[in-house]
C-alpha cells in the first residue's frame, strides 16, 4: 500500500491545482495559446465509455469511513483532484488512508483520533462543506482555506449552524479557523440551505458522532439538489446510522458508524457529456455499469435525453443511448432545481437544439465553481449563440454558431460543455480543459478517442 496522492494522469497532470503558478485568474480570449482544440465529429458516434467512480459517493464514503468504528475499504473510488483533497485533509487530521499498489481506485481507511491540521479545500465544495462538522470532533485548531474562487463560495449558514452547536469558529468564509472543546453536544439547528444542499449533507454525515446527534431543519428558499441529500441519508443508513426524514427536517441519532466495504458507482454526472455526444451526432454511446437503482442526480439525465429526442436502453449491463437521426435534438423547458449540476451539459445541448429551451430553478449555480449562469451565457453568446440569463436560469434560442475560444473559468463542467458544442461546431477551443481533473482526470484523451471512433 502507498499514501494517497494526486491521481491525475497524462495531460491532466498539468492542471492548475498541480502548478505553483495558479493565481485564480481567467485568461483573456486572445491569451490562451495552449487552448485545447475540441474535436468535431464527422458522423454518428459509436462508442463505449467506462466512467470512473462517483465523486459524490467517494467523498461521502471517505468521511463516513474516517468516523467509522473500524477500518473500511472503498472499491472503485474516484481518483481526481476533489477526492485527493478530501483524502489529504483527512490524513492531515490523523486518519490513515492508503491506496493499493495494483489498483489506485481501492482505498483503505483506518479511523484514528482526529487532531488539529491545515485543510486545503481547493475548489471542492464537498471538502469545504463536509469537513467542518467532522473537524469539530478534532482536538486542536483546524485551519481551512482553498483556491481564490473558493473564498467567494457560500459558507456562513454551515458555520453559523456549527456555532449553534458550540463550536468556536473565526471567519464566515474561507479562510476560517475552528476550535472545538471536546465532542460537541449536538442538538437541533435551523439552517438556510437554499444556496447549497451540501450544508445539510455536511451536518448529517458527522452527526452520529455528536453526543445527542443532530436534527437539521431547513428554513429558507427552495432546497436545491435534493438527490444529493437522499444519497447522504441512504449511505448513512447503509453504515448502520439511524436517520429520520420529514419534510425539510432530518434527524440523525447518536451512535456508531460501521466500518466495512463501499462499492462506488460510476459517476453518472460525468457520464452525461458522453451521452450528450450521442444526442448531438445521432450516434450511440454505451456506459457500462450504469446502476439500475441509484440516488445519483446524473440518473435524471435519462429522462432529459428522452425528452430531447434520444432513445435509452438501461439493463443489468449498463446504459445505451442513441440520438435522433442527424442529431436533430429538441429544445426543452426544464426545472433543474434538484439537478443543477447537469445544467452545463443541458445548456450545451440546448445551444444545438431545434426550438427554444428554458432552464430554470438554478439560481444557486451562481455560487458554484464560478457563476455558471453568467459563464454559460457569455460563452454561448461568444460562439454566436442566443442565450439570455433569467433570475433563476437561462433561455436559449436556436442560432448559427461559429468557432472561437470557450473559457472554462476553472470549472470542470464548463470545460465539458464546450467540448459538447465542439462536436458539432468546428473551431471551438477550450482554454483550460485540464480543469476537468477536478472530477474526471484524462477527460480530453477520452473525448478525443471517442471522436476518432
Amino acid at each position: 500500500m502507498r499514501p494517497f496522492g494526486c491521481g491525475a494522469r497524462g495531460n491532466a497532470h498539468h492542471c492548475k491545482h498541480c502548478r505553483d503558478l495558479y493565481d485564480g485568474g481567467v485568461p483573456d480570449r486572445d491569451s490562451s495559446p495552449a487552448a485545447w482544440q475540441a474535436p468535431t465529429a464527422t458522423g454518428p458516434l459509436n462508442w463505449t465509455q467506462k466512467v470512473p467512480g462517483s465523486k459524490s459517493m467517494t467523498n461521502r464514503a471517505l468521511v463516513l469511513a474516517a468516523l467509522g468504528d473500524g477500518p473500511s475499504t472503498l472499491r472503485g473510488a474516484l481518483r481526481s483532484r476533489d477526492a485527493d483533497l478530501m483524502c489529504e485533509a483527512l490524513r492531515a487530521m490523523g486518519t490513515g488512508i492508503e491506496t493499493s499498489e495494483s489498483d489506485p481506485t481501492t482505498i483503505a481507511v483506518t479511523p484514528a483520533e482526529l487532531h488539529g491540521a491545515q485543510v486545503n479545500c481547493g475548489l471542492a465544495g464537498t471538502v469545504m462543506r463536509f469537513l467542518p462538522p467532522l473537524a469539530a470532533l478534532a482536538t486542536g485548531t483546524v485551519l481551512f482555506d482553498g483556491d481564490p474562487r473558493a473564498r467567494q463560495r457560500p459558507m456562513r449558514p454551515l458555520l453559523d449552524a456549527l456555532r449553534t452547536l458550540g463550536v468556536t469558529i473565526t471567519g464566515d468564509a474561507l479562510p476560517f479557523r475552528m476550535e472545538s472543546h471536546g465532542v460537541p453536544a449536538g442538538g437541533t439547528v435551523e439552517i438556510d440551505a437554499s444556496a447549497s444542499s451540501q450544508f445539510v449533507s455536511g451536518l448529517l454525515l458527522s452527526a452520529a458522532r455528536y453526543e445527542r446527534g443532530i436534527t437539521v431543519i431547513h428554513r429558507g428558499g427552495t432546497l436545491p439538489s435534493l438527490p444529493h441529500i437522499e444519497m447522504t441519508v441512504e449511505m448513512l443508513r447503509r453504515a448502520g446510522v439511524e436517520v429520520e426524514v420529514d419534510t425539510a427536517r432530518w434527524t440523525v441519532a447518536p451512535g456508531p458508524i460501521a466500518g466495512g466495504t463501499w462499492e462506488i458507482e460510476p459517476d453518472l454526472s460525468n457520464a452525461t457529456p458522453f451521452m450528450a455526444a450521442a444526442l448531438v451526432t445521432g450516434g450511440t454511446v454505451r456506459i457500462p455499469g450504469w446502476p439500475t437503482a441509484t440516488t445519483q442526480a446524473g440518473d435524471h439525465f435519462r429522462r432529459i435525453a428522452t425528452a430531447m429526442g434520444g432513445t435509452i436502453i438501461n439493463d443489468s449491463t449498463g446504459l445505451e443511448i442513441t440520438g435522433p437521426v442527424g442529431g436533430r435534438i429538441q429544445g426543452i423547458d426544464l426545472d433543474m432545481s434538484e439537478i443543477g449540476e447537469l445544467a452545463p451539459t443541458v445548456a450545451a445541448l440546448a445551444t444545438l437544439a431545434e426550438g427554444e429551451s428554458h432552464l430554470h430553478g438554478i439560481a444557486h449555480l451562481r455560487g458554484h465553481e464560478t457563476d455558471r449562469l453568467a459563464a454559460l451565457a457569455a460563452e454561448i453568446n461568444n460562439l454566436g449563440g442566443a442565450c439570455t440569463e433569467t433570475a433563476d436560469g437561462l433561455r436559449i434560442e436556436p442560432s448559427d454558431l461559429h468557432g472561437g475560444l470557450w473559457k472554462a473559468y476553472d470549472d470542470h463542467r464548463m470545460a465539458t460543455a464546450g467540448a459538447i458544442i465542439g462536436l458539432r461546431v468546428p473551431g471551438v477551443a477550450v482554454d483550460d480543459v485540464a480543469t476537468t481533473a477536478k472530477t474526471l482526470p484524462g477527460f480530453d484523451a477520452m473525448w478525443e478517442a471517442m471522436a476518432r471512433g
